[in-house]
């Protein structure tokens, strides 16, 4: 079994620390093998930025995702740049208010998230990249919420743990 993520959106979204968690979460709390590597502009903010994991039940040779499995795009752009890179019949996560995915439902398997306004509903923005993870964490085989949860709380300053696991419950329950 060899699962690629791909998580994809803009510079501030929180796309490389959604992908250290996923990655966190496989290796320590569901024994799996994993690799994550991240890209972004030297600005950081407001460029485009993703996350890669592969997720594996045997040692992971090549550490670059090929052809995604689960494709989160938080943003138009990170769509439009990165869905040639998922495979067919593939999970397709987006932010339903920020990104169109009109005419992608013939192709892949779309779910529509309302990620940034569930999160603003939830007090901050910044957690709208949580939201995605439930979102993810309700779709993918191999990894549950529960390994997801112990990651976050792992990984997020800890005055802040509460507020993120209420947006990856809230992101799964929205699946």
């Amino acid at each position: 079994m060899r699962v690629e993520i791909r998580i994809a959106g803009t510079g501030g979204m929180g796309v490389v620390l959604a992908g250290v968690i996923v990655g966190h979460a496989a290796v320590v709390y569901a024994g799996l093998d994993a690799v994550q590597t991240q890209s972004y502009g030297s600005e950081a903010r407001g460029t485009a930025a993703k996350s890669e994991v592969i997720i594996s039940d045997r040692p992971i040779r090549y550490p670059k995702v090929r052809r995604s499995d689960y494709l989160i795009a938080m943003s138009q752009k990170a769509l439009d740049t990165y869905i040639e890179g998922a495979a067919p019949k593939s999970n397709v996560i987006i932010d339903a208010d920020l990104v169109d995915g009109t005419g992608l439902d013939d192709m892949y398997t779309v779910i529509r998230v309302p990620a940034m306004r569930t999160a603003e509903e939830l007090g901050k923005s910044m957690v709208a990249n949580m939201v995605m993870l439930g979102a993810l964490a309700k779709k993918i085989d191999v990894l549950g919420t529960e390994a997801l949860k112990k990651g976050v709380a792992d990984l997020v300053p800890p005055e802040t743990v509460e507020l993120n696991l209420r947006a990856l419950r809230a992101g799964a329950g929205l699946v």
